[in-house]
Parts: structure tokens; sequence; C-alpha cells
């Protein structure tokens, strides 16, 4: 069987964009996710699995899968070069993270805060940034029996999750079925993993309080 090449964009296509999610963890999704995968695999449909949720990633604890292909996804942050910059204060401005701190002597930057925009490098007339890629998580390619898998990891301390998952998204064929792990909740990292999906399906546990959450 062809190995999955991580790398290769998905293009629109007939095959279903199929995202499972949830207003909170625990409540089964990834456990309807990885069947679904499966009977869709054991029926002869191609299919690829990919686990979004890259903070806690488990669908390999279902399907087994055999890693055989890692890269790492990065973000481009600014670094400052000190003999052209004029403590201008411009780039500190035009960050809307606070990313970037302009003393009376030098510049301070936060890697940890930044989302990667590049305004920062765009504000500077003095062209005293330029950006460095940082590595915030992985995504790995495997074979779980028919089953194409892709899953995210994101870096322990990393605050920024939707670009591992963009990236995880990235590995779609788009000559398979797609089932899409979402992360659980309604935040940003959500919207990043559903938002190319045909189809949502929406888990939750049978109490007054999953109801409340999936609605």
């Amino acid at each position: 069987m062809t190995q999955p090449q991580i790398g290769r964009a998905a293009t629109p296509g007939r095959f279903l964009r199929l995202a499972v999610a949830s207003g909170k963890g625990g409540t089964g999704k990834t456990t309807l996710a990885t069947n679904m995968a499966f009977a869709l695999g054991r029926a002869g449909i191609p299919v690829a699995y990919l686990d979004c949720d890259v903070e806690a990633p488990n669908g390999h604890i279902f399907l087994g899968p055999t890693i055989h292909e890692t890269r790492p996804v990065t973000i481009p942050v600014p670094e400052i070069n000190p003999l052209r910059c004029t403590l201008s204060g411009d780039c500190a401005k035009t960050c809307r993270y606070s990313a970037i701190a302009v003393l009376p002597h030098r510049v301070l930057t936060f890697p940890l805060l930044c989302h990667g925009c590049g305004a920062c490098t765009v504000a500077c007339k003095q062209e005293a940034i330029r950006e460095v890629d940082r590595v915030t998580g992985e995504v790995e390619g495997a074979m779980a029996g028919p089953i194409r898998f892709f899953q995210g990891r994101l870096h322990v301390g990393e605050a920024m999750s939707p670009p591992v998952i963009r990236a995880v998204l990235e590995q779609a064929p788009f000559d398979h079925t797609i089932v899409i792990d979402a992360p659980p909740g309604t935040s940003c990292p959500v919207i990043a993993a559903i938002r190319t999906a045909d189809v949502v399906v929406l888990v939750t546990e049978p109490t007054p309080f999953g109801l409340n959450d999936l609605i």
C-alpha cells in the first residue's frame, strides 16, 4: 500500500470531509471518529483520519498506527537587528499581541506571544526585523491498516494550537473521505479544525450539563 506523504496539500473534490466535535471533553468524540474511520476503511472506502485535537491527541490508541514520518510545525517570529534598529517603536505599536516591547535602549521580543502575522516586519521602516522559524509542534503521518492516519502534537508550554491544526489539515488527501477529530469546546482551535468540513457531527453525553455544552 502506498505510504502517505506529509506535505501533500488538499484540493477540492467530491469526497466528503466530516468533522466530529463536542462542546466539552470526555463525551466519546474520538471513539466515534475512530470507529467511523475504521468502518469506512473496512468497507473498502478510501479514508483518512486526521487527529486535530493537537493538545491531547489520542486517536492512535484506538487505531494503532505505525508512525513513519514526522515533520516540525513552525511559525515565523521576529528577530531584531540592533545595528539597524532606531527604537522608533513602530513595531510595538503595530503588534496586537504585545509580543514586542521597546525600551529606552533595546527591544525585547516575546516569541511565545507571537502569532506569526508579520505585521511588525512590515511596520519597521528601518528593515531591522527579520523573521525566523520557531518550532511549536509536529505533524505525524502513518498507516493504520487501510486508513491513512495523520495527527498533530502541540509542544508542551505552547499557547497556540491553530497553526498545528492547519498543518494537519493540509495533509488531507483529496481522493479520500476525511474524518476530522476536532478539539473539544467552541474556541478558536475548534473553528480552525472544522472550517473546511462539509458536515459536523456533534457528540454529547446524555445529561443536562452535556446538552448545555452542546447547544
